[in-house]
């Protein structure tokens, strides 16, 4: 099943040594696609990141790799025709371009930020709502 990433999914997902954001990552019934716009988004906060997870920068530079291999990163002209209807919808206009690509794929989006979810045109699921439905076996009720 498909699924959009944000950024902060992945930050949490390296941040955590162990943990349930990255045993999503593994998941065999999910597929993972982001927009270009998430590789700017770690470059700039890649810093941040290696402070926080308090590891050596390559152990958390070779943990962004193993993590971006599993996700399709889109070029944006795959979902440019939905950047109108996302810069209308997305409550953060910071993250339009993860509702664009929702938008664009019809999938909903993978981010624990609590603001997206003030909207209803996009399904915005938390890791711990994801969890839920990973380990009730109900995965696919969710497509």
């Amino acid at each position: 099943m498909l699924l959009v990433v944000d950024a902060n999914t992945l930050f949490s997902a390296l941040v955590a040594s162990e943990g349930s954001t990255r045993s999503l990552f593994s998941s065999l019934r999910l597929e993972f696609i982001s927009p270009e716009f998430i590789e700017k988004e770690l470059d700039k906060y890649f810093p941040e990141l290696v402070a926080k997870a308090k590891r050596p920068e390559l152990d958390v530079r070779t943990a962004l790799e193993i993590l971006l291999a599993q996700i399709r990163i889109l070029p944006y002209e795959e979902y440019e025709h939905c950047m109108k209807e996302a810069n209308r919808v997305s409550p953060d206009p910071k993250d339009a371009e993860y509702f664009a690509v929702a938008l664009a794929f019809d999938c909903p989006l993978w981010s624990n930020d609590k603001r997206l979810k003030k909207q209803s045109v996009v399904r915005v699921l938390s890791t711990s709502e994801l969890l839920e439905l990973r380990n009730s076996g109900h995965f696919f009720s969710l497509f």
